[in-house]
Formats: structure tokens, sequence, C-alpha cells
């Protein structure tokens, strides 16, 4: 019987999260007022004609920024709870804490090795 509960359970929030966006959908569809004009289907609304390209190619360092941001974002946000229960943890901890940094220096390093951290203006 407990198991059946949570089957049921389950059940009600797959429903409810299947009709839910429906009903919030069609509900929208409904109240929202309906005016198609030609110039609503241009690019832009302002009345203002498009210049230029659609597609504007960004250099590669931005990417390369922001994912090394986040490679030690992430690091950090492991560091500080493993720094607060470091006298709980223990030996193996520590050592699997250093093999961690120690991976992450060694990507850092690689980095550096082929230029990723220096910014240029090409």
């Amino acid at each position: 019987m407990m198991y059946t509960n949570n089957y049921v359970i389950v059940a009600v929030f797959l429903g409810l999260g299947i009709i839910l966006p429906i009903v919030a959908l069609t509900a929208g569809k409904w109240l929202r007022p309906s005016k198609p004009v030609e110039e609503k289907y241009t690019t832009y609304e302002s009345g203002n004609e498009p210049v230029g390209e659609g597609q504007i190619r960004f250099n590669i360092r931005y990417y390369l920024f922001a994912l090394m941001f986040v490679i030690f974002d992430v690091e950090t946000v492991f560091l500080y709870p493993w720094a607060v229960a470091f006298n709980q943890l223990g030996l193996f901890a520590l050592v699997e804490m250093c093999i961690f940094v120690a991976l992450l220096a060694i990507g850092l390093i690689y980095a550096w090795k082929k230029k990723v951290l220096q910014w240029t203006s090409v």
C-alpha cells in the first residue's frame, strides 16, 4: 500500500507538470490581444529597417574566459564545504581534495601554456 501511495504522488505531479503549462499557454492565447500587422512580422517592431548582418562572430577568447571562470567557480563550490568540515573528514578526504586541486592546476598550467589567458584585441 505504501508503494502505491508513492506512485500516486508521482503520477499527480507528472499530471500537473503536463497540464499546468498547457492551461497557462492556452489561457494566454485566449486573453492576449491579437492585432496582426505587417510591421510586427519584421525583425524589429520599432519601424527601423535592420542594418548589417544578423549574426556576429565573437572571438573564441570570450568563451574560453567564461569556461575558465566556470571551472574555478566550481572549484570554490567544492573547496568551501570541504574546508569547513576538514576536521571530521580525515586523511582520505585530504588526499582526494589534493588530487582535485592538482587536476585543476594541471588544467590551469595547460591553459597558460596555450596562451588562453592572454587577452589580445584581435
